[in-house]
């Protein structure tokens, strides 16, 4: 005779669980084979379902926490179901079609070592698709379903014995339930998997009952939470907790002692596997774990109680090869959607190669240059050491004791050094000759994003070359919005896939550090368009993608905060939008009327200067604008054409450059010596082009319907603009540019000497000013260095203790005072003074040459300063008295230094980690279509 079924139903109180659990009471009713009683848990209030469960005729009702679990409520309820009894478990909303319980009873009939009958679970929603039907786990405790997600066609029918299952609906015998009640410790998770190890062990196992059907929700009552961080955190907790619970007593504490590094390893994977929701969870699951002893010890206890087999009984169920690789799914079961790439065939390679062509000819002379100077440029630190010491916190490379953080572009002028470690000053030569070439490889990878014609994108990346900002920076010699320009489209590229995966944001995030260290200027600008993404992506509820655009912010802010905070503590935030390196004016800066037009300077593109060179007198410049007009109009009918949607983002882009550059070009928060520095408006305006050319690709790919009109119209655009940069390419050549052949260092060879001896060898450097006044700064080392400039430094409008000092040394040597100069200068670590010649010659006015004059009269005349001798750097004094050691930093900046350099250590770290592209990320690439703005339904992926 068939033992009794006592069946214990869970419910949780919620509004809409009182339907759900009528529906579950009257399929109880419909049973072919009834149950012999009931026992109705819920969890929480049960005023509304009093009625339901009253009519029911339940054996018994219990009121438990609102908090209690599916497998607490069940031991609850367990308890008082007399012996001799199988048990049924179920929860509110698993309804069991007619047939189930008798399939189930005769799956327990037909073989005494059958402890647990396990269900077909299907979904509620269909219920030709399979939730459950049995689990398996790996050699390292991974669950993996059998059969979940699959339609069915009866193609699993024929299975009978699994190791697990999912616990809802299971059928467990009178004579072992006892030993096989879910684990509450299991948080939700695995728990008919961990009942099937027990009754494995007990030499009891599990068996499937595809007959018996009960309708289910995915993640339900009794299923995995919903939401992946909380499914996560559910699935790694039961993992660990079976991890501890089943192995050998010896290995248990290896195992717990191991919780936290194997935390940190699979944050590594995590991330790699572009799954960052995941580390809070992993992180929480270990922490969980290893503080619930208590449970672990209950959990072993059971098993050894019923325990009495070993675990080579469970080898033989473990999940197989090739049901990994069917759980895997490394197909997906959708198209590849996304097209050749076309670089060589649509010739990309080739303006690439011809934009180096001319770029050869155009900086020619720089072929045979060791060291670029002129402008804002600067020599580079020796090593790979001196290059990393001036990106990290401590103290400067130029001032008395100054202790503070780098800016961020010094670590990228790093990066760039290190790319040629026997000579890091060549890297910046490398980078003008192949600046041409780079800018028409990132434009054209950045028009992929726009078109997919190769005509488009051959025109886009010419026009972005050759954009007037760019080239200006270049013949001026403006390292940093060279960079900005060249980095400006790889944003563009990563950036506007962002939300698609978390590759795409993490290679953005990186490049986003870049573009703001070249250009803090474009941080306002960078945050208007970045809230734009955010609120269209809760518009068009891309739940995903707003994660992703959340993070590209993250990074950037990290670097910069040690750099704001110091601005800000002093009580200067506008000094945070100077441009990094060194403090240079550059030329007269464009109007208003020329900025909107994309020019930076008063003389646009330079055609007034080229026209001068060749005679003219006087030459008007009105057309050169006139040009940019083909240019402009295929923007501003970006929005008309029927992509309006990327042509509204692109215009977007540009009209937020332009405002940038009008309000940047004001602003002057850095002086160098007795100038003032405004902020450079070209920066703003490359972000103003790339927004112009991308607008521009818009109309060309979509606007213009006939491809011959197409192609015409982007011939003439790039016609014009390359008529427009022929001054720019031909300066150098006319030598109208700024660029020179080094210097190797900005002070005499004699100190750079001795700087190869004494790293820390101090130089106070003084310039004759043109009122007649003196400027005086601290070097330290063998030259003032491009990542050694700080903003901190150029912005600082207070004058502190050490400004004071030099001040006074200064007035001191320079006249004839008699105070002991060489004692002071002793004191603060300095070894060499050098009086620079600074405008000397026909520039130089009359103030400055008396000053500096009377100035090398009074040095010669005092006591313990010996004259190196003129060089050409200005005339050179060395001390008699050695000097003390620089101080280094005391333990609290120290600390600080740690700090910063752990913060942005792991920054870095997590988004390279995710911007790692790997087998499943290309493969989730190619089913998405690189253009973009096509349509919002392919973008939550």
């Amino acid at each position: 005779m068939p033992p009794a079924v006592h069946a214990i139903l869970v419910a949780r109180a919620t509004p809409q669980a009182a339907a759900q659990l009528e529906r579950t009471l009257a399929a109880l009713r419909a049973q072919e084979r009834p149950i012999d009683a009931l026992t109705v848990v819920v969890c929480g209030s049960a005023e509304r379902m009093r009625a339901q469960i009253d009519a029911s005729g339940a054996e018994g009702a219990i009121e438990a926490p609102a908090a209690t679990s599916f497998a607490s409520a069940v031991r609850l309820a367990a308890a008082r179901v007399p012996e001799g009894r199988a048990i049924w478990l179920l929860a509110h909303d698993t309804q069991p079609e007619p047939g189930t319980l008798a399939a189930l009873s005769a799956a327990l009939e037909r073989a005494p070592s059958v402890a647990i009958a396990a269900p077909k679970l299907v979904d509620a929603r269909d219920p030709s698709v399979i939730v459950s039907l049995g689990v398996s786990m790996t050699r390292f405790g991974r669950t993996v379903a059998l059969a979940g997600g699959e339609f069915d066609q009866g193609q699993h029918d024929g299975d009978d014995d699994v190791l697990g299952t999912d616990v809802r609906g299971v059928l467990l015998r009178s004579d072992a339930r006892a030993h096989l009640l879910p684990d509450p410790a299991l948080a939700g998770a695995d728990e008919g998997l961990d009942m099937g190890v027990r009754a494995r062990l007990g030499g009891r196992r599990v068996a499937l009952a595809p007959g018996a059907r009960v309708h289910a929700p995915v993640a339900g009552m009794a299923g995995v939470p919903e939401g992946p961080v909380a499914r996560a955190f559910a699935v790694r907790t039961a993992q660990l907790h079976r991890r501890l619970a089943y192995a050998p007593a010896w290995a248990v504490p290896l195992h717990w002692l191991s919780l936290l590094p194997l935390a940190l390893w699979r944050t590594f994977l995590h991330l790699v596997a572009k799954a960052p929701a995941q580390v809070p969870a992993e992180w929480a699951a270990a922490a969980t774990a290893m503080a619930r002893i208590r449970a672990i010890a209950r959990s072993r206890g059971e098993i050894r109680a019923f325990r009495t087999g070993s675990w080579a009984q469970i080898a033989p169920l473990r999940a197989t090869n090739a049901q990994l690789r069917e759980h895997q799914d490394p197909d997906g079961g959708e198209p590849v959607v996304r097209r050749e790439l076309r670089f060589f065939s649509g010739g990309g390679a080739w303006a690439v190669l011809a934009a180096l062509a001319v770029s050869v000819l155009a900086f020619l002379p720089l072929l045979a240059w060791p060291v670029l100077g002129g402008g804002a440029l600067l020599p580079l630190r020796d090593t790979l050491a001196g290059l990393w010491q001036d990106a990290s916190y401590g103290t400067r490379a130029t001032g008395a004791d100054m202790v503070g953080p780098a800016d961020p572009f010094a670590g990228l002028i790093a990066v760039l050094g290190s790319l040629w470690p026997a000579q890091p000053s060549f890297a910046l030569v490398m980078l003008w000759l192949l600046a041409l070439p780079l800018a028409v490889l990132g434009g054209w990878f950045a028009a992929t994003r726009v078109s997919e014609r190769s005509g488009v994108r051959a025109c886009a990346a010419v026009v972005w070359a050759l954009a007037p900002p760019f080239l200006v920076a270049l013949v001026e010699g403006r390292p940093a919005a060279v960079l900005l320009h060249l980095l400006l489209p790889w944003l563009f590229f990563t950036a506007a896939v962002a939300h698609r995966s978390w590759g795409a944001s993490g290679a953005a995030s990186i490049l986003l550090i870049g573009v703001l260290a070249c250009a803090p200027s474009l941080a306002p600008a960078i945050a208007v368009l970045w809230v734009l993404v955010l609120l269209l992506a809760v518009s068009f509820r891309l739940r995903r993608g707003l994660t992703r655009v959340l993070w590209l912010v993250v990074p950037s802010a990290v670097f910069f905060l040690p750099v704001v905070q110091a601005q800000l503590s002093r009580g200067t935030p506008w000094a945070l939008l100077a441009d990094p390196g060194r403090p240079w004016p550059g030329q007269e800066a464009a109007s208003p009327l020329l900025l909107a037009m994309g020019f930076p300077t008063a003389d646009p593109a330079g055609w007034g200067g080229m026209l001068t060179w060749f005679g003219v007198a006087d030459p008007a410049t009105f057309w050169v604008p006139l040009l940019l007009a083909p240019l402009a109009l295929l923007g501003l009918a970006a929005p008309l054409t029927p992509r309006w949607r990327a042509g509204v983002g692109a215009v977007v882009i540009a009209v937020v450059g332009l405002v940038t550059a009008h309000l940047a070009a004001g602003v002057q928060v850095a002086a160098v010596e007795s100038t003032p520095v405004p902020v450079w408006p070209g920066s703003a305006l490359s972000l103003a082009w790339l927004g112009a050319v991308a607008a521009a690709a818009v109309t060309l790919d979509a606007g213009i319907r006939r491809r011959g009109r197409s192609g015409l119209a982007g011939l003439v655009a790039a016609a014009c603009i390359a008529v427009v940069a022929v001054p720019a390419l031909t300066a150098l050549a006319r030598d109208e540019a700024q660029l020179t052949n080094g210097p190797a260092s900005t002070l005499p060879a004699y100190v750079t000497a001795r700087a190869a001896d004494e790293r820390d060898l101090g130089t106070l450097v003084l310039t004759a000013q043109p009122d007649g006044g003196v400027a005086a700064r601290l070097v330290w080392g063998a030259s003032e260095t491009l990542g050694g400039q700080s903003t901190l430094q150029s912005t600082d409008p207070r004058i502190d203790e050490d400004d004071r000092m030099l001040a006074e040394i200064a007035s001191d040597l320079v006249s004839a005072s008699a105070g002991e100069v060489q004692d002071r200068l002793s004191e603060a670590g300095v070894r060499f003074v050098l009086l620079t010649a600074g405008a000397s010659g026909p520039g130089e006015s009359d103030a400055a040459r008396t000053r500096r004059l009377d100035a090398i009269t009074a040095i010669d005349q005092r006591a313990g300063f010996v004259r190196v001798g003129e060089t050409a750097k200005g005339v050179l004094w060395r001390l008699d008295a050695d000097p003390l050691p620089r101080p280094g930093l005391d333990e609290r900046a120290q600390a600080t230094a740690r700090w910063v350099a752990s913060a942005q250590g792991v920054a870095l770290l997590v988004a390279l980690l995710l911007a790692v592209p790997t087998f499943a990320s290309r493969r989730e690439a190619r089913r998405m279509p690189r253009v973009v703005g096509r349509g919002y339904e392919e973008a939550d992926a």
